[in-house]
């Protein structure tokens, strides 16, 4: 059997922090026992795409998954990612060949098509949020028995927008709980039959990063010290939570276990400037600022700030899923004169994503590829005008996604170019400003996010059971530990991209 524990978008720094106090003794213990391996991942592009490339096996340009919300070219506008049939996950294709599986609360999953012969899946279990972490089971009345078992899950969605206190308050309450939600749901699984492979995601402490980085978000005005201690220690304790009931799972586990602890991509203040973006391509791409006031660059955020996050979250939950993911996706890039847009700012909430309206590849594309060096030219020597509120620089650099990938068989659904930020805290930003292109407003507080994902800092520890240790030809990668499991389940890994971490004795 081989376990894979996921600790979802762990900070790297906290973590050694943690671990220098003692505060994590079972992942402690795990890493005196196994080897440790830092990982390339595609998470200085594409840090959402790193669970897609962690569950499949398949380098992103070969799956082509980014972003929840995502391109269509052919439609001309984003859809969520369920609609661009993202590429199937490693459980259901060693499920298919007749290995047994378990997986709960893959992030950023969907549910497979049809039910699949002996894979046990459960999304939306430590919570729901109808983006990330849909409610689905296979069987599908299993996420019911279990409910009926340990309670149900609570809905905490992630609306972007200014967090409220008490809103974040309640989350800190369901994200310490979830971890033990995990550990209860997967030892009831285990103890019911032997399973190949499980693959159990502790997805709190990715919310929990991205929620209670800092308080920066917050009116300071409005923390009493009680509180505030309670939320400067929340992203700790649920880091402990994930420590004490992967500690519950990993006792439970028979002894030739192979063991996989491994996070796809890390956690760090929020630098990210995604929201300021399309205004500041709009000014570049035309030579300066709009003047009008109906500027279609930038609309769903400006929404977004004129909404408060609350309202726009009552009318989503009175919405079925189906159709809130749908709106979503139309509102991103709503009011588009395509006849006229040579590039646009993809939808995003960390790196910024810029996509060319191409002749031939869009529907309504009007840029022939032979300009697309010169319109990258224009658009990085644009950019790199822009300076924070403090003169400081917003964009360290601009990279054309085939430098960086190469080519792949989907390396069309990725944008063609990424904005990397400046590596400063971006929370309090209230501008950018270049001096040939104007000044650039944000609108509310962005995201609302105080945490967001880092460059790199994805990680494994590999604890042989029944099998040994394979050392990489080269740096291990993240696409290494779907490898793994295929190789020990007698999985063909052709077509994937990654070299197995262990081998049978």
């Amino acid at each position: 059997m081989l376990a894979v524990l996921q600790f979802d978008s762990a900070s790297v720094s906290l973590l050694e922090r943690m671990l220098a106090q003692g505060r994590l003794p079972t992942l402690a213990g795990l890493i005196e026992r196994g080897q440790r391996y830092e990982m390339e991942g595609p998470g200085t592009h594409f840090a959402a795409g790193a669970f897609h490339t962690l569950y499949s096996g398949l380098d992103i340009a070969d799956h082509g998954v980014f972003y929840p919300f995502q391109w269509s070219a052919p439609d001309q506008r984003a859809r969520y990612m369920s609609a661009l049939d993202p590429p199937a996950p490693i459980w259901e294709r060693l499920a298919e060949v007749g290995q047994t599986t378990l997986a709960i609360d893959p992030y950023e999953s969907r549910p497979p098509t049809a039910e699949v012969a002996g894979a046990t899946l459960v999304c939306g279990w430590q919570l729901v949020d109808r983006v990330v972490l849909r409610a689905w089971s296979r069987p599908h009345g299993l996420r019911r028995e279990l409910g009926r078992l340990y309670g149900r899950p609570r809905h905490a969605e992630e609306i972007f927008g200014r967090p409220y206190l008490r809103e974040l308050l309640a989350l800190r309450r369901t994200l310490v709980a979830g971890p033990g939600r995990v550990a209860d749901a997967g030892l009831h699984l285990l103890s019911e039959r032997p399973y190949d492979l499980a693959w159990l995601t502790f997805t709190a402490a990715h919310i929990a990063g991205h929620q209670f980085w800092d308080q920066s978000q917050l009116d300071p005005d409005k923390l009493d010290d009680r509180t505030r201690r309670v939320l400067e220690s929340a992203l700790g304790d649920v880091y402990e939570a994930v420590d004490q009931a992967m500690g519950r799972v990993v006792a439970a586990l028979p002894e030739d276990t192979d063991l996989i602890v491994c996070s796809a991509v890390g956690m760090d203040v929020n630098t990210s400037r995604a929201d300021l973006l399309p205004e500041m391509l709009d000014a570049v791409l035309r030579g300066g600022p709009r003047e009008d006031a109906d500027r279609a660059a930038g609309a769903i955020w400006r929404l977004r700030a004129a909404v408060p996050a609350s309202a726009r979250g009552r009318v989503a939950r009175a919405l079925p899923d189906a159709a809130t993911l749908d709106l979503t996706a139309r509102l991103e890039l709503r009011g588009m004169d395509w006849s006229a847009t040579r590039a646009f700012a993809h939808p995003a909430d960390n790196q910024g994503y810029v996509r060319a309206n191409v002749r031939g590849r869009e529907r309504d594309g009007i840029v022939a590829e032979a300009d697309l060096d010169g319109l990258y030219d224009e658009i990085a020597e644009g950019l790199a005008t822009f300076v924070d509120a403090d003169g400081a620089p917003a964009v360290a650099g601009v990279d054309r996604t085939r430098d960086v990938f190469g080519d792949g068989a989907r390396l069309d659904s990725l944008p063609d170019f990424v904005v990397r930020w400046a590596d400063r805290p971006a929370t309090q930003l209230p501008y950018v400003e270049s001096p040939d292109f104007g000044r650039v407003m944000r609108f509310g507080a962005a995201s609302g996010r105080a945490g967001n994902h880092t460059e790199g800092d994805a990680w494994a520890i590999v604890l042989p059971g029944a099998s040994s240790h394979r050392a990489p030809e080269r740096p291990a990668r993240v696409v290494d530990i779907a490898a793994t499991a295929a190789s020990l389940g007698g999985l063909d890994t052709e077509g994937m991209a990654g070299e197995p971490l262990l081998e049978p004795a």
